[in-house]
């Protein structure tokens, strides 16, 4: 199981300011609701807003005012991860990517996000979320199929005490039968009857995880509801493929 083995104490340092340009938001804004009226706040500037958010951990109203009103962006955030505009944003970037990436090998693992104290304690109207107590307290799984170290091909939550095997297939259930046969690589963890181990390239969803946590949103979570959560880890996604 990928946890503590391969995770830095600490986020890595990414450079401070990092914005979306405009030929990177030209690529994915036709995926973006349109805007109509007298807007203050641009798709750009909400897309960089959110970015600063995931980049640095920081509270919505620790929002410099540069990105204008911090409820806006907040709004904007949850109504997007809701209604799944991120999630199409990042399956348009997935297919283009796909074309130049050859899916004969993917890799599967998992990642313990550590949950912070003010990421617990959602409304009981909301269901039961991700999160759970393991031996290092209380923690969300992330559960990712990697293509190579910049792609994934789809993810999931699970609670921190969740064994990997279970929440792993049902992962690959997601890919459907395949026109042609593809290896897959995994951790111990995954072994079972419907699944086995290989070695060889094992790492690539290993790095794509340390991408991930570079964000220091996701590194630590601090959302109560789960579809927040995953809203911020589509945008991290998001953003690495648009590099």
């Amino acid at each position: 199981m990928f946890n503590n083995a391969i995770v830095a104490p600490f986020p890595r340092q990414r450079v401070i300011g990092m914005e979306l340009s405009q030929a990177q938001y030209e690529r994915i804004a036709p995926h973006l609701p349109v805007q109509r009226g007298n807007v203050a706040v641009s798709n750009l500037q909400v897309l960089n807003a959110f970015l600063y958010v995931v980049e640095h951990g920081c509270k919505w109203r620790g929002l410099p005012p540069r990105f204008g009103k911090w409820h806006t962006v907040y709004t904007r955030m949850n109504r997007w991860s809701k209604n799944g505009v991120l999630a199409r944003v990042f399956e348009h970037l997935q297919r283009e990517r796909m074309v130049h990436v050859t899916l004969a090998v993917v890799s599967l693992d998992s990642t313990s996000v550590k949950v912070h104290p003010g990421g617990a304690g959602a409304l009981k109207k909301n269901g039961p979320q991700c999160i759970g107590k393991s031996r290092g307290g209380w923690n969300t799984k992330v559960h990712l199929v990697a293509a190579d170290e910049r792609t994934a091909v789809t993810f999931a939550l699970s609670a921190g005490q969740a064994q990997d095997a279970p929440e792993g297939r049902k992962l690959l259930e997601r890919l459907g039968r395949q026109k042609t046969p593809r290896s897959l690589l995994m951790d111990r963890a995954y072994e079972g009857d419907a699944t086995r181990q290989l070695h060889k390239r094992r790492n690539e969803v290993e790095r794509l995880f340390r991408r991930l946590k570079g964000f220091r949103r996701i590194f630590t979570r601090y959302d109560k509801l789960d579809v927040i959560f995953l809203g911020f880890i589509t945008f991290a996604l998001i953003v690495e493929a648009l590099r």
